[in-house]
């Protein structure tokens, strides 16, 4: 190896003079434990059940009774209806985005149902379903199938900057 900056000799008999009398210091530190192997990520069975269980909830022949006035909402019976009212105003911001555009109606509830287990184990409060306008089917189902889910609080037609009437935005309950 090629020394770059070599010393004079009057420059290393200067810094010689001015650390005598010093000693070399005494390593006191503790040594830090290795990192644990445990895997930060769920295993990939468990996410896998977490979709099944959370999709568990929706039903195609049950039909919650939504107001079919005006953009499509929804706010559960014990929980504020204020709290919609700032999702409409664009108070709440999804920190989640799920896009279902393409997918089948069983895909979409799959999908769905691992968004809200997501948003449970993130801690995520507020997340944006794009369900797109297509043949509106999945516009008309996404609703149904949202009221019906026991975590979610409530539902509002996104502000125009989230998708406007192509998009959701949802509110999670989260389980502390």
């Amino acid at each position: 190896m090629k020394k770059r900056y070599q010393l004079a000799d009057d420059e290393r008999h200067l810094f010689r003079e001015s650390i005598a009398g010093t000693r070399p210091l005494r390593q006191d530190t503790v040594k830090a434990p290795k990192p644990s192997r445990r895997r930060v990520a769920p295993p990939a069975r468990r996410l896998m059940q977490e979709q099944v269980d959370a999709s568990y909830y929706f039903s195609d022949e049950f039909q919650p009774l939504l107001d079919s006035e005006g953009p499509a909402r929804y706010v559960r019976p014990d929980a504020s209806p204020y709290e919609v009212k700032k999702l409409r105003r664009g108070d709440y911001t999804p920190e989640l985005f799920l896009d279902l555009h393409g997918l089948t109606q069983a895909q979409a509830k799959q999908e769905l149902g691992a968004l809200i287990a997501a948003c449970q184990r993130e801690h995520v409060h507020c997340a944006c379903v794009m369900h797109g306008h297509g043949k509106h089917i999945l516009k008309q189902q996404t609703p149904l199938w949202l009221a019906q889910h026991p975590d979610v609080l409530g539902f509002h037609q996104a502000p125009k900057n989230f998708g406007g009437d192509a998009a959701l935005l949802v509110l999670i309950e989260l389980n502390q």
